[in-house]
Formats: structure tokens, C-alpha cells, sequence
């Protein structure tokens, strides 16, 4: 009986046994599924040259195959976590004994579970297991440790673990950990940093290099010396590493590039709408956009500089907090702020106020200066600095003891510059400070254009039967169903009128009298669907008081609607991404479909392939240079003369609206077209004389001395079968057979001589008449008119 009683007990513990491997192993997963696993990855943006300018995911993690991976690298894991690695079949058996033994005290003293674990079953744990910590998991872990060694060769294992592995600063994987600690891609990496990278695994947050800079270098050289005893590295360059100190960046960047906020933004809003936000976050695409860094950084200096000095002209604020000078005020002042990204900017307080004598002391490396002293006079004359004050300064001295006295504009604004041939958005900023506020108002801003919709009224009036020499009447005029019962009555802003005037004059002299008659004459009709057809907006009210700019449009669609005037009559659809791969390098997206048969022909002599134009024909391309020759007049001799040092053959329109609450301009040469645009949010005016020409214009001009070095201004291109004949100096272009009808209606000013200095004649003139702010009268209410009325455009007189 004790027999069998025995040989009963070990059948049942058979059975026990098999029973608790079924129910252990049944919901195993398969390891061949790794042969082609791959994590979630980063999609990566670039901008046209190739530097990075962002990053889209939920892990940072950035996928490179086993030959990519230096061999420092590879051995400092191994030295840190697996030196067996390739001796091993997947469970280093010493190891496991060390830790099971321990492991038989943890469970009765309820810690965590040790380790002892290789490299393949980290890798068997954190892909196809959870973290969990109990006997089950570990068993379940060496049996899965087995059949990926069987599956996969040591090289892919290895691939696996050091893409997956999290190594802190946000970073999944050794390539993303590179950049996000050095700002090196892995191939550049030192043996001293590839072991820093090597002591993580075992705890990021322990040897964070800011907050255990000890800790992390203590451990950086343990890797280090192992290195060595493997006989991977040799004494004197084991020395040589452990001897340098461990530098790693502040904190993890998206890119090291940090101009193009709004652009990387838009740019991850249009890749999620057209892929989706899974396949965006975590398919590792490669995204190539239209971005030319140049441009990019040119344009938010730009933006930048013109929002301060319209700030700067409207006086100080006062500061944006106090203090006591209480021990640790210089950490709560940081805490109380939100960065400019004016990067030179400091944190600063007043120590002491004796006239304009002010000194200060910074925050940051608590140094003390004095204010420039116009700074400290310009801001007394509005409101009286003070001890305690906190506010932003800038070193403007050598020695650092000198400061200028910086403030955030309360003012935003945009700019976009497009490529007119092609619509290649190469530059965009939505507003001043991204970290302030993410609203783009390139994009998302709904305002009106005031006089800068103009030239789209004249070119619905030279597609018909007008000309540039046409004459159009400056006198007073009048519309029944203004507001209040009273008549509409548009005025020129100087409240003068200048008689019979040729079109040319009109739109270079931006007048609102000439304009409106124009659109009575041609039909608001005909020119809202125009400016339709062209990109300017949709379902435009057909209200005369909208050919003075009244619709509402946003920066981004004016400035591409402007293209067609450069490229000859095609309306381009402007876009921020050229390209995208998927993880595996096949191209998923090309922006240019056009169909090129003899492309991939070998090249024997014969000619290049002809592409057919892009954008569709929405304005005859005589239309078009008509357009841009009365625009470039608008800069050499209109509205816009402050940007005349930037040459010939630089066209563009100012725009001011009702009491000064929006100030543009749209400006261009053949290969760029630029949108600026200046406002308050809430659509508060901007002031008296804040017009086009004031504040737009001179970003443009900023910004344009950037673009010029590259894209040099060329002669807009005379279309072929245009008539060109001399009018008053000018050589004008005309439709065939309109030149003879038309030549007789050169301009004949009721008091201004003939010759090309009439222009800056009536220039001066205007501003010598300036004498108050001028207002338009409510548009007439049949059709009805918009919620906002515009006023006559101001542009050029300040």
C-alpha cells in the first residue's frame, strides 16, 4: 500500500505538474511574431534642405537595424547588462541561480523580485510579456527566452532590445536617447557616451545627469571599466573616457532647430488628416516639407522685431510682476513667466530708481546693470518704474552691465511667404510667441483685408473692357441705404478728390472713391466670383463696400491668391508637404502628381521633359502683368514707397480697415510672394496712423533683404502676345487691339502736371493733408453689408 501510495502521489503530482504547465503556457504568445515586430517609431519632419525641424509621437523612439549601430554601442550594453550574450541560449544559467536564490528570500520578505535576466529575456519581457513580478512571469520568460533564440538570430535579439528599451530624458531605444542626451546621432557617439547610454537600463531616473550627476557619472564609468575587462576597450582609453566629464543637453529636443513651431504644427495637423493620428504618433514616417529654414528664421525675426517696435511706439505697460527680494525671489520670478522666446531676454529686478538712472539685478545669474537710459526715460514718461518691479532686459554691453528694457507685445500678427509657382509654403509664422499662444493666425485668423482685396476689383475690371490707362472719375459719390437711413458715402482719407484718373493711379494711390465706382461699373458679381476662383475666400457677400476689403480671409489664402498675379494667371493651392515615406522607405505621398512621361528616359541629347504649369488658369496672364506692373508701382511710387530700397521689380499692396484694426501688406517678386498681416486678437484698433505702410511694410522690407540674397528680384515676365506702349513714361500693357482704342485715355489730372512725378506729388500732398483719423460711412444696406465696414485705406501716409 505505501508503495502504490507513493507511486499514486507522484502520478498525482505528474498531473498537478502537466496541468499547471497547460494552464501557464496556453496564452503564451508566439515568438515568431518578432521576426517582424517592429515598436512604434517617431515620425520625423525635415524641412526642404534636410534639417530636422520636428517630431511627431507618443514614444520618442527612432528605429535603426543592428548594422546601423556602432560596435562601441553594442558592446557597452553588453558589458552592462549580458556580457554572455552570444554564448548564452537565451538564459544565462549561473546568473538565474544567483537570482532564484535570492529571489526564495524576497518572496517570504515580499520584495521585488531580482532579475538575473539576459538581454533575449529583457527583450521576451518588454515585447510580448508584461512587467509584472512573480514566479509565473519568470517561467514564463525563460521558456519564451528559449524559443526566441530559436527563431531569431542574435543579431536581430539584440536589434530588438536596444530599439524597445526605455532610457529616460523621453527617450525609447539607444537612437532617440543619443539625440535627446547629446544631440549626436549614434554613429558620433564617444565610448564614454555610448556607456553612460549602457548604465540606464537599470534605472533612468536614478541616474538622471542633472539631478544625480554623481550617480550617473559613478555608474558611466563602472560600463566603462567593464568595457575594458571584455577587453573592448584598452586601459589608457578606458582612462582617458572616465576622465571626461558627462555633459548631456539641459533637456530632450523635438529638433535642434526651434524657429518653425507654427509650420511643424500645421504640418502634423495636415499629416494626421490625410494618415491618421496612430499611423502619424507611432509609424516612423519621414516627412519632407516645403520649409527653407533661412526663410523660416528671417521671417520670425522679422514678425518678431516689427511687433515690438508697433509695441514700443505705444508706450510701456508697465512690469509683469513684483518682488520682495525675499531669499529665493529669483526662483519665483522664473515660475511667474512664461519665455518670450526672445532667447537673449532675462528675467530681471529693479534694485533702485533715481530718475532715469535705474538699476537692475537679473534673475538668472543675478548680475546687476543699469537700464539704457532712453529705455528707462521712454518708460517713465508713461508710467514710473520701481523698486521691486519685475521685468524683461537684454544685455547690450560687453560687459553685461548695460540692459535694454524689453516688453511682450500685446499686438500679434503673421506672415507667410509662398513660392508663386509652384505654392510651396517656405515660410509661416502664426503669431509672436508660440509658447504664448499656439493660435495661428496665418492660418486660422478671419479678418478683413481692407485695401489690400483692391487689386482683385482691378482685375475683374481688366479682364473686361478696361485697361491700366483707362479713366475712372475721383469725385464724390453716393449710395442710398446707409446706416440710419442716411446715404453711403465713401470718401477718399484726405477728403480731397482728384478728378478723372487712370486705373494705374487709382490702385497705386490705393483711392476708395475711384475703387467703388470701379466696382459699380464692372458688377460686384463678377469680381466676388473672381476672387473667388482665385483662393481669396468663400461666399463673399456681393457688397460694394467689399471692394474696399470688407470680406474676411486669412493671411495664409490672400498671400496665395496673390500668386496668380506672379505666375502668370494660375491659381496655385499652397501646401507645407513635399513628401512622405513610410518606415520602410517607400514614398506613400508626393505632392507633385504631375505626369512626366520622359522622366526615367535616359538622357542621350535630347531635350528636357516640359511640365505642364501647375495651378489652373483663373485670370488671363496679360491680366495678370498688368496687375503686377501697377503693384510694383504701388512700391515705387504708391502706398508702399518705404520699401523701395529693395529694387525693381517688387510689387505689392497695402491694407488698412476701419479704425485702424487690421494692417497688411501683400508683397512679391517673381519667385516669392510675402503676407503680413498686424492685429489684436480681440480686433481692438491698432491706434492712429497704424497703417499698412507703418507697421507691414517695414517686416516686409526686414524680411525680403533676407529672401533677395538667394532669390534675387527679376523683370515679371511679359506675357507673349501683349501690345506694350509708353503712357506718360510708363510702359504699360494692353490686350491686343485694345491699345489703339485706349491709347487716347491717358491720364489727364484736373491739377497735377503730366510725368511720373505726379505720383510722389499726390503722395505728399495726401500727407500733407492728413489732419484726422478718417472713418467710412455704413455701406448701403441693399444688398446688406457686413458686420464690419472697412475705411478708406490709409496705407502710405504715416
Amino acid at each position: 500500500m505505501a508503495g502504490i501510495g507513493l507511486l499514486g502521489a507522484i502520478a498525482l503530482a505528474g498531473v498537478i505538474v502537466a496541468i499547471y504547465a497547460a494552464w501557464l503556457f496556453h496564452d503564451l504568445p508566439d515568438a515568431g511574431e518578432l521576426a517582424d515586430y517592429r515598436p512604434p517609431t517617431a515620425t520625423r519632419v525635415y524641412a526642404g534642405d534636410g534639417t530636422l525641424i520636428g517630431e511627431f509621437s507618443d514614444e520618442r523612439r527612432l528605429y535603426v537595424t543592428y548594422d546601423q549601430i556602432p560596435a562601441t554601442v553594442v558592446q557597452a550594453f553588453l558589458a552592462a547588462e549580458d556580457r554572455n550574450f552570444f554564448r548564452h541560449g537565451g538564459i544565462d544559467v549561473a546568473g538565474l541561480g544567483r537570482a532564484m536564490f535570492k529571489n526564495l528570500f524576497n518572496v517570504v520578505a515580499g520584495r521585488r523580485l531580482e532579475g538575473g535576466s539576459t538581454i533575449t529575456q529583457q527583450v521576451a519581457k518588454n515585447v510580448l510579456l508584461t512587467s509584472e513580478s512573480s514566479i509565473n512571469r519568470k517561467l514564463k520568460e525563460a521558456i519564451l527566452s528559449s524559443r526566441l533564440e530559436a527563431t531569431l538570430s542574435k543579431e536581430q535579439i539584440l536589434e530588438l532590445y536596444l530599439n524597445e528599451i526605455y532610457l529616460g530624458y523621453r527617450s525609447y531605444g539607444v537612437a532617440s536617447a543619443a539625440y535627446n542626451y547629446f544631440g549626436k546621432s549614434l554613429g558620433q557617439l564617444t565610448a564614454d557616451e555610448a556607456a553612460f547610454l549602457a548604465a540606464l537600463p537599470k534605472g533612468p531616473t536614478n541616474y538622471h545627469p542633472k539631478r544625480f550627476p554623481g550617480e550617473a557619472k559613478g555608474r558611466r564609468d563602472w560600463v566603462l571599466g567593464e568595457m575594458a575587462e571584455n577587453g573592448w576597450l584598452t586601459d589608457a582609453q578606458r582612462d582617458a573616457a572616465q576622465a571626461r566629464p558627462l555633459v548631456t543637453q539641459d533637456a530632450p529636443r523635438r529638433a535642434a532647430y526651434q524657429d518653425a513651431d507654427f509650420f511643424v504644427e500645421e504640418a502634423r495637423r495636415q499629416t494626421i488628416n490625410r494618415f491618421g493620428r496612430d499611423v502619424v504618433q507611432g509609424g516612423g514616417l519621414y516627412v519632407r516639407t516645403t520649409l527653407d529654414p533661412a526663410l523660416q528664421s528671417a521671417a520670425r525675426d522679422a514678425l518678431m522685431k516689427g511687433l515690438e517696435n508697433y509695441d514700443r511706439r505705444h508706450g510701456w505697460r508697465g512690469p509683469w510682476g513684483t518682488t520682495d527680494f525675499a531669499d529665493g525671489w529669483q526662483a519665483d520670478a522664473a515660475k511667474k513667466t512664461t519665455p518670450p522666446e526672445r532667447r537673449a531676454w532675462q528675467a530681471a529686478a529693479i534694485e533702485s530708481v533715481s530718475g532715469n538712472t535705474v538699476r537692475i539685478r537679473t534673475a538668472r545669474d543675478d548680475r546687476t546693470g543699469t537700464l539704457v537710459t532712453a529705455d528707462a526715460a521712454w518708460a517713465n514718461a508713461n508710467r514710473q518704474l520701481r523698486r521691486g518691479d519685475l521685468i524683461f532686459v537684454e544685455p547690450v554691453s560687453e560687459t553685461g552691465s548695460s540692459f535694454a528694457l524689453k516688453q511682450v507685445p500685446a499686438v500679434n500678427g503673421a506672415l507667410v511667404a509662398i513660392d508663386p509657382q509652384t505654392g510651396r509654403v517656405l515660410a509661416m509664422v502664426g503669431g509672436y510667441s508660440y509658447a504664448l499662444s499656439s493660435f495661428n493666425r496665418a492660418t486660422q485668423a478671419q479678418r478683413q483685408p481692407g485695401s489690400a482685396f483692391k487689386p482683385f476689383v482691378y482685375a475683374a475690371a481688366l479682364e473686361g473692357n478696361y485697361t491700366p490707362a483707362s479713366i475712372v472719375l475721383d469725385a464724390p459719390i453716393s449710395f442710398a441705404g446707409g446706416a440710419n437711413g442716411e446715404r453711403w458715402t465713401p470718401e477718399n482719407y484726405s477728403r480731397e478728390y482728384y478728378g478723372p484718373q487712370s486705373l494705374r493711379r487709382g490702385l497705386e494711390l490705393s483711392r476708395n472713391v475711384m475703387t467703388v465706382r470701379l466696382a459699380q461699373d464692372v458688377g460686384m458679381r463678377k469680381i466676388v466670383d473672381l476672387s473667388e476662383q482665385m483662393g481669396v475666400a468663400d461666399d463673399m457677400a456681393p457688397n460694394l463696400s467689399v471692394s474696399l476689403g470688407a470680406g474676411e480671409t486669412t493671411p495664409y489664402r490672400l498671400t496665395a491668391a496673390y500668386a496668380a498675379f506672379v505666375n502668370g494667371g494660375r491659381r496655385i493651392d499652397p501646401y507645407f508637404i513635399d513628401m512622405v515615406q513610410d518606415r520602410n522607405g517607400e514614398t506613400i505621398f508626393r505632392a507633385d502628381d504631375r505626369d512626366c512621361r520622359d522622366c526615367d528616359r535616359t538622357f542621350s541629347g535630347q531635350a528636357s521633359p516640359r511640365l505642364v504649369p501647375r495651378g489652373k488658369q483663373v485670370i488671363d496672364p496679360i491680366t495678370a502683368y498688368q496687375i503686377s506692373s501697377m503693384l510694383e508701382g504701388v512700391v515705387q511710387r504708391g502706398t508702399a514707397t518705404s520699401a523701395r530700397g529693395l529694387g525693381r521689380w517688387v510689387g505689392g499692396k497695402t491694407g488698412t480697415t476701419n479704425e485702424y484694426r487690421s494692417a497688411w501688406f501683400v508683397g512679391f517678386t517673381t519667385d516669392i510672394v510675402v503676407g503680413v498681416f498686424i492685429g489684436f486678437d480681440d480686433n481692438r484698433p491698432l491706434g492712429s496712423g497704424e497703417t499698412g505702410a507703418t507697421g507691414p511694410v517695414p517686416i516686409f522690407t526686414e524680411f525680403m533683404q533676407t529672401a533677395l540674397k538667394t532669390r534675387p528680384a527679376r523683370p515679371f515676365v511679359r506675357p507673349r502676345n501683349a501690345i506694350f506702349r509708353n503712357i506718360n513714361g510708363i510702359e504699360e500693357a494692353f490686350r491686343p487691339g485694345t491699345e489703339r482704342r485706349r491709347e487716347e485715355e491717358a491720364p489727364r489730372p484736373i491739377d497735377i502736371p503730366i510725368g511720373p512725378q505726379k505720383y510722389e506729388d499726390v503722395v505728399r500732398r495726401e500727407q500733407e493733408d492728413q489732419t484726422r483719423q478718417d472713418t467710412a460711412p455704413a455701406a448701403p444696406t441693399s444688398p446688406p453689408p457686413p458686420k464690419r465696414e472697412p475705411a478708406e485705406d490709409l496705407s502710405g501716409l504715416y
